[in-house]
Parts: structure tokens; sequence; C-alpha cells
């Protein structure tokens, strides 16, 4: 009996709730695994040297893990434009994303119908009651599955009744043009930003019987190239090494399904012979998903060099462009997805505000003691980039924790932000008091003496090397460095009191503008005081986030990724 226009739309209002349950599923599930798996997915990118096969590894963990080749790519892209990763070393990753999300459609082509409500109940009630942030993730990951769950079966419930519409029939039917099934895929899952959505549906459709398996197939291997359509548009705007890895991600998916989509016949058998006799369709079209992923990825796996080079042919280097000294490096907008990754590329940036500030500080002291009023006026200027880098930082770290981060990476949080206020506070006392000292210097035509300023040179250089081990602190992610800084403190403290001594000596000495002269070497060596507890404060602040570490182990010295990445 065909149903009239009542049903048909109650059938069509079902189904969209059931497609919107599962969209909204989906992105509850990733958003919590991203807070929960955070840590663990940049250790696994961390640990990943140029080894192929470990990056495939952890191209597939990693997707498996956030559920999200798309998002993989995107992140690999953020990657890369933060100067993390290099496009080479990221294509074994992104063979390895499409592994990973086999795990969706290996676990939808179960019968799930009947957990959809329990896991969506115990998900809600689990992260209201929650005590802890990362309980209340967990739930809500729990949460996310089970509205996944029910919006598949809300969605078989709606198609069932279609199989009496013959127009529906009749629209299936054209999609036993497998060509036609791949472009419905890929137009879909382009449209939806997923490919799990595009395969949960063919899953559906086969399952019900509305399609057939080579159909189903089809359609997931047109699933791999829309989410191609997400890494291209995450990489507009991005560097050229960052556009390549996108890039990567285009020329693999198209490959593979161009390769296979002649061989769909072949790929239903062998679905067929894989799966326990007796199994459902759905089990079939779930396992042929599988081996069409993992074919792939080893069969390309032999060309990552070439498929390397063949990117960088296509999109070869453009002229460096000069960038202003506050420009940010590594403070990359699609890091921000995943806290965990967003902290790090706002570390290596807080290291990039050091260098500025180091640069400015270095400059200081001939300026200080005997520079011109162009020198000086220089030095002044020095300061603006470290303003205007420190807000970008601030800016972006905020960004960072706009949503719930767990205890962990709020820590780590609060104490790049302190570290970065601390490194522009040193900056603005050098454009301040060091400046405003020598300025009066000059109008007060004050000559320090060379034993005054070998002193303060002293002073200076002990400044420096406090400022070296912080900086060292920050960019090894290793509290030895800042320890030893804090341990510097009964060394200056007598470097000042002889400093004090020496003053005391030369403001006896019978010598022209000798008050003047006093008064503008106890600003300078008081100034470098100030600088030198900032410097003990930072190195504080990092041994409450790092771990000092005896040695670095042969990962840390020699994989590419480990100079690059987090942890």
């Amino acid at each position: 009996m065909t149903p009239g226009l009542d049903q048909v739309g109650s059938i069509a209002a079902t189904m969209v709730g059931g497609l919107a349950l599962f969209l909204f599923g989906m992105e509850i599930m990733t958003r919590a695994l991203k807070q929960v798996a955070g840590e663990s997915m940049k250790t696994i990118l961390a640990r990943m040297t140029g080894n192929r096969f470990a990056g495939l590894t952890a191209g597939a963990v990693v997707t498996a893990l956030i559920q999200s080749s798309s998002v993989t790519t995107v992140l690999l892209v953020g990657f890369i434009s933060a100067g993390l990763m290099t496009s080479a070393q990221s294509v074994a990753v992104i063979l390895g994303a499409n592994i990973g999300t086999t795990l969706t459609a290996q676990v939808l082509a179960f019968d799930v119908d009947s957990l959809g409500l329990p896991m969506l109940s115990l998900g809600f009630f689990g992260s209201l009651l929650a005590r802890r942030s990362r309980h209340a993730e967990i739930g809500r990951i729990v949460l996310g599955i089970g509205m996944i769950f029910f919006g598949m079966a809300t969605m078989k419930t709606a198609m069932a009744p279609l199989r009496d519409v013959p127009a529906f029939l009749d629209l299936l039917a054209t999609l036993d043009n497998l060509v036609l099934a791949a472009l419905a895929g890929a137009m879909l899952t382009a449209l939806l930003q997923s490919s799990s959505i595009s395969t949960g549906l063919a899953i559906v459709l086969t399952g019900q019987g509305l399609v057939g398996l080579e159909t189903a197939i089809a359609i997931a291997l047109g699933a791999n190239v829309g989410t191609c359509m997400t890494a291209l548009l995450a990489s507009i705007g991005q560097p050229r090494e960052a556009v390549r890895a996108a890039m990567v991600h285009v020329i693999f998916n198209v490959a593979g399904v161009v390769l296979w989509i002649g061989f769909i016949d072949q790929l239903a058998v062998l679905a067929h012979l894989s799966a326990p006799e007796g199994a459902s369709t759905p089990r079939h079209m779930a396992n042929a998903h599988t081996i069409f992923n993992l074919a792939n990825a080893f069969l390309f796996l032999g060309f990552t060099g070439q498929l390397s080079r063949l990117v960088l042919w296509l999109l070869p280097d453009r002229p460096e462009r000069v960038e202003p000294l506050h420009a940010p490096r590594h403070l990359d907008r699609q890091l921000l997805q995943v806290p965990a990754f967003a902290l790090d590329a706002a570390r290596l940036e807080v290291g990039h505000l050091s260098e500025l500030v180091r640069s400015q500080l270095d400059a200081a002291m001939p300026t200080v003691v005997s520079g011109s009023p162009f020198e000086i006026d220089r030095l002044k200027v020095a300061d603006r980039p470290v303003d205007l880098l420190h807000r970008e930082i601030v800016g972006y770290l905020r960004e960072a924790g706009l949503g719930r981060l767990p205890e962990e990476q709020s820590k780590r949080l609060l104490a790049l932000m302190r570290i970065a206020n601390d490194l522009e506070h040193i900056g603005d006392l050098v454009a301040t008091g060091l400046v405003t000292s020598a300025r009066k210097r000059h109008e007060e035509n004050v000559v320090i003496s060379p034993q005054t300023a070998a002193m303060l040179g002293r002073l200076h250089r002990e400044v420096l090397r406090a400022f070296d081990g912080v900086a060292a602190a920050l960019e090894t992610q290793d509290a030895g460095p800042a320890k030893k800084v804090r341990e510097m403190k009964a060394g200056f403290s007598a470097l000042m009191e002889e400093a004090a001594a020496h003053e005391v000596v030369r403001l006896r000495a019978d010598a022209p503008r000798r008050l003047h002269t006093y008064t503008r070497e106890i600003e300078l060596t008081q100034t470098f005081d100030d600088i030198f507890r900032i410097l003990r404060r930072i190195a504080r602040t990092e041994i409450g986030i790092f771990v000092e570490r005896s040695a670095p182990d042969a990962g840390d010295a020699n994989g590419p990724a480990e100079n690059r990445a987090a942890e």
C-alpha cells in the first residue's frame, strides 16, 4: 500500500530527525573525545618518526580516537602551518587516517538499535552528575554514541515503509550505476562534512534491503572523496606546506576510489568471504569498507616519497614573504579543535616571544651605557613587536580556554599566560626603565666609567644567562634548566652587593657630575635586579608545569617529529 501525503510527511520528518540525532551525536562524541584523548593524540603524533609504518599507525589510531579522518587531516594542516611537522611527514599519517574511520562502520554494522536510549540516558546523567571534568567528558562520549545509535534506529524506522513507495524505489534504482552511487556518497559527505554519516546511511539502506551491497560499497567509496572538501577548506590561507598536506589527502582518496570503482564486485566477494556464514548485509558492507581502506593504505604506503614529490611538483614553493617580527609563527586556529595541540602551539609561540625579548635585552647594554639618541630610540621601538606578539598569544590562549579544559590543561594554560605576561613585562622594563635612564644619561651629559661599565656588564651577562635558562626550559619542556635559574639567586645577590659597594666607592670619588652619574648607575643595576627577579618567577612557573629529565633519549635527540611536535 502506497503511503499517503500525511504518512510521507511523517516519514520525512522521522528521517530528518534521525539524521539530526546522528549528526548531533557525532558532534558531541567528537568534541568530548578531543578533550579526553587530546594528550594521547599529542603523544602518539610526537612519537611518530620518519618511519612510514609508524606514521600509518599514528594516523589510524588518532582517527580511531576522534572518529573523523577529516578532523585528523585538518589537525595535520594546523600542525604543519604551526611548524610542528612537515608535509612529507604527514603523508603516512594521512594514509592511516582512512583506516581509523573503518571502526565506525564496524560498530554500526552490529544490531545496536536497542542500545541507543540506554546509552543516551547513561551518558546524559553521567555527565550531569560527574564531579570531575574528565568524567563529565566521558559521559558526553557515551551520550554521543547513544545519540548516534538512536539516530540510526530512527532512520531505519523511517525507511521501513519506503519499500512500498515506487518513486523512492525508482530513485534508488538510479544508484545501481555505481559511478552515480559514488558521486552521491561524495556529495553527501562534502555537504555534511563527515564520511561516517554517509557510511552509516549506506548501512541503513542495505540493512533495509533498499540497495544492494555493491551500491552501498560505492557510496562508502564516494564518501572517501567527499572528506577531501574539509581538508581543502582548512588549507585556505595556510602556508604552502599545509596546502600540500591537504593535496596529499585529495590525491590519495581520489586515486584510491578511481582504482577500485571497477572492482566493486570483487570487493563484495571478499567482504562475503571475510564475514562469518550467515552474517548480515551491513556486516558485509562494513568489511568491504575496511578491506578497501586497508588495501589502499598499504598499496600507497610504498609510494609515500613519490607522492610527496608529486605534490611538491604540483605546488612548488612560492617566493618567501618577509613576515614582520610580531607575526605569529605557530598560532594556527585549526589546532584550537584539540586544546592539547593548541597549548603546545602556544608554548612554541611564547618561545618566539622570548626570542624577541632576548634580542631586545641583549642590545640594551651597549645602548644604555654609551648609546646615541638614535640607538636609544631604536631600543625603545624594539618593544613594539613584543607587545603585538604578546597580544596575539593572550588572544589565542583565551580562545583555547573558552571550553571546559581538564585540570592539567587549565594549569598549563594559566602557566603559559603568566610566562607570556612576565616576558612582556621584561620588554617593558627595557623599553621604559633602561631607555629612560639612558635618555637621562645623555641629557645630563653623564659618562659611565669603564670600571662601572664592566660591573654592569657582569650583571647583564648573568641576567642573560638566567634568560637562556628559562628559554631552554620552555623549548625542551624540561624543568632542569629552570631549577638552575632558581639556584642562581645567591650568586646574583652577591654580585648585586658587590655592585652596591662599588657604587658607594664611586660616589666618594672626586669626579664631575658624580651625583647624577651615581643615580643613573643605580637605576641600571636596579632594573637588572628587577629583570632577574622576573626570570626567577618564570623559572618557578616552569617548574610547576614541566618535569625534570636527567637526559634526553634517542627519540628526543633524533626524532624529527619529536623536535617539532608536542611532548
